[in-house]
């Protein structure tokens, strides 16, 4: 058995995954307990599946190093001016 702990909490997430040794033991313990009563709350039993493929985001060349933190499309990256001296040191009163 594996129960998920909230990183932030530390408290159970609310589900848990359950490994069977006998692949015919999941269809019944399924039917059995779905829709069970547990400490006065309904539990819902199924079978798990794998997580959906996400979608990957497309970089361009104007995204930048860092992917959409740099330069903004048409448009080129500014020097950050008297922090790399660029435009002269900046003078004390």
């Amino acid at each position: 058995m594996f129960l998920p702990i909230d990183r932030a909490t530390g408290k159970p997430r609310g589900f848990a995954f359950i490994e069977f040794s006998d692949a015919a033991a999941v269809p019944v313990a399924i039917e059995k307990l779905d829709g069970a009563d547990l400490q006065g709350r309904t539990i819902r039993v199924s079978e798990a599946r794998d997580r959906a493929p996400r979608p990957r985001p497309s970089f361009t060349p104007d995204d930048g190093p860092f992917g959409g933190f740099g330069a903004r499309p048409g448009k080129s990256a500014k020097p950050k001016g008297s922090r790399r001296n660029i435009r002269g040191r900046k003078r004390g009163f």
